[in-house]
C-alpha cells in the first residue's frame, strides 16, 4: 500500500492513541467496535475507508503478517464519525472469517498487543464494490484513489 499520511487525524472517545482499549470493545466484552472520529481530510476527499490490524499477532496468514479485525468502507465522504458499533459503510471480511469488526482477543499469556485503526481517505467513493472484501482486495482496489491516511493506535492483553 502506498504510505500516504497525511494531517488528517483520527481520535477515539473510548480510548487515547497508545492507551489501552477498554474491554467492552473486545472479544472478551461486548466485542463492539469503538465510536472513532477524524479531521483534517484532505481536499478532493470523496469516501473513506477504515481498518483495524494487529501486527503483533503470532501467526502469518494467507502471506501477510497480523491479523486482520475490521475492514469497513463505502464510508461517505460528509462522514467525519463512527458511532460505536457503527452500521454505517459496506462490511468487510476480518481474519475471524466474519463480516465487520472482530475486537481485540491475543492469546493468553501472548503480552499486550497493538491495534492499528487506520482511516484510508480516497479520492473516490468505493459504493461499486461488493461486501466481504478482504484487507489485501480492499487495498488493491484503493490504493490508487488514496489520498491521506493516518491512525489510532490502542493496546489490549488479555485478562
Amino acid at each position: 500500500m502506498a504510505f500516504a499520511l497525511s494531517t488528517m487525524r483520527l481520535t477515539s472517545p473510548a480510548f487515547d492513541d497508545g492507551a489501552a482499549i477498554p474491554a467492552k470493545y473486545t472479544g472478551e466484552g461486548d466485542d463492539l467496535s469503538p465510536a472513532l472520529a477524524w479531521q483534517d481530510a484532505p481536499t478532493g476527499t470523496k469516501g473513506f475507508a477504515l481498518i483495524c490490524h494487529d501486527p503483533d499477532a503470532p501467526l502469518v496468514q494467507n502471506g501477510t503478517y497480523g491479523f486482520v479485525h475490521w475492514v469497513l468502507y463505502n464510508i461517505p465522504a460528509s462522514t467525519n464519525m463512527l458511532e460505536e458499533a457503527t452500521s454505517v459503510g459496506r462490511r468487510g471480511k476480518n481474519d475471524f472469517g466474519k463480516l465487520g469488526y472482530g475486537g481485540p482477543m491475543p492469546p493468553e499469556g501472548h503480552g499486550s498487543h497493538r491495534y492499528y485503526f487506520w482511516v484510508l481517505a480516497l479520492d473516490k467513493p468505493t459504493d461499486d464494490l461488493p461486501e466481504g472484501l478482504k484487507l489485501h482486495d480492499l487495498l488493491v482496489r484503493v490504493e490508487p484513489h488514496l489520498l491521506g491516511m493516518n491512525r489510532l493506535v490502542g493496546t489490549y492483553q488479555r485478562g
